[in-house]
């Protein structure tokens, strides 16, 4: 009897101390994982696709680069491919933005149009109206959705999305519903940073027209390079034209 009283002794210290060895590792943040790639002249690269339910061919694809400092997204670089084959493009930096569209009149040889607002171009307004490299953007739509293992799928509406997220409000400037309800799921890398964003609403929030009833615009965009390194700058002065747009 002895005995044993020694070896259980013997052994208490270990046995308090599995249940710490055991303990499962802390989810990742993905809000202060995002911040922690605030690096000057890093970025991440995305490609999205936008479909209109209904319609056997997508309304459009995206492909582009956001470009951060110690704060958040500095500047971007975006390529929109409309249907049928027509390419827009769009660089934002220095609180400008440059619009290259063959749908723009331009004084003669000049080939960028300048502008402060409208930011993201023809393209943001069926493009991808949630960006997840936002920290207060990321953090709402942490906070309304639920996590289920590496995806965050929830609901957020356009007026809510308006208030917080600077994308939006130069993606979509002008709409027709404000109180839109936009359905999300976002994946989770590892580590915490967003690979996919996926979202859908009614076609007729932005554009209310007749071809748009009772359809669902669905847009699937995919973040990758997180952390490489990106230079992004404004276009040769000699080709913008810095007259208002025709």
């Amino acid at each position: 009897m002895r005995r044993t009283i020694i070896a259980l002794a013997a052994c208490a210290p270990l046995l308090v101390a599995l249940p710490a060895q055991a303990a499962a590792p802390k989810a990742k943040d993905p809000v202060r994982a995002l911040k922690g790639e605030f690096v000057a002249g890093h970025g991440v690269r995305f490609t999205e696709t936008t479909t209109l339910s209904g319609e056997k061919t997508k309304v459009q694809s995206r492909k582009g680069t956001f470009q951060f400092n110690a704060k958040g997204i500095a500047a971007y670089d975006i390529v929109t491919t409309f249907a049928p084959e027509r390419l827009e493009r769009v660089i934002s930096v220095d609180k400008f933005s440059y619009l290259k569209s063959p749908s723009l009149r331009l004084l003669e040889g000049k080939t960028w149009a300048r502008r402060t607002s409208g930011g993201a171009g023809g393209g943001g307004f069926n493009g991808q109206v949630i960006n997840p490299a936002e920290p207060k953007t990321l953090a709402a739509l942490i906070k309304k959705g639920k996590l289920t293992k590496r995806a965050i799928t929830g609901k957020i509406t356009f007026k809510e999305l308006d208030k917080i997220s600077p994308w939006f409000d130069q993606s979509v400037p002008l709409r027709m519903h404000d109180d839109t309800t936009v359905s999300y799921t976002l994946t989770l890398t590892s580590v915490g940073l967003v690979s996919r964003v996926k979202s859908s609403y009614a076609a007729t929030a932005v554009f209310d027209v007749g071809n748009h009833e009772g359809k669902t615009m669905t847009i699937d965009s995919r973040f990758t390079g997180w952390g490489a390194k990106t230079s992004i700058k404004a276009p040769d002065p000699k080709t913008v034209d810095v007259q208002p747009i025709k």
